[in-house]
């Protein structure tokens, strides 16, 4: 194959792929919103079940369940085609965050 026989996009294409490229971005940026979002209502329920552990003279820390929720989550994964591992990657830290949440008595 010579340099001459290779394809060279055109410049529509080129434009074309350049807009869907930026459409398909947009979509990404969007649902990473909608990711913080959710992760923002999780740690309000979180800091809710704190204030309740507290009232009820909980201790807030509970290993056993977070390695259950975990667990739960990366069975989803699974289920949906996505990598446990990768999955249970994401899940620790944001388990963390929700227990810091827990144990701040701060209303």
């Amino acid at each position: 194959m010579t340099p001459a026989s290779k394809s060279t996009p055109s410049p529509a294409s080129k434009t074309a792929t350049s807009a869907a490229l930026a459409a398909l971005r947009e979509q990404l940026g969007a649902l990473d919103g909608e990711l913080v979002d959710l992760l923002a209502r999780r740690l309000e329920l979180a800091r809710r079940i704190g204030a309740e552990k507290r009232k009820a003279g909980l201790a807030t820390l509970d290993p056993r369940r977070e390695a259950q929720v975990v667990a739960s989550v990366a069975k989803h994964a699974r289920r949906v085609g996505l990598p446990e591992e990768a999955v249970r990657d994401i899940f620790w830290p944001v388990v963390a965050m929700c227990r810091r949440v827990q144990q701040d008595d701060t209303p």
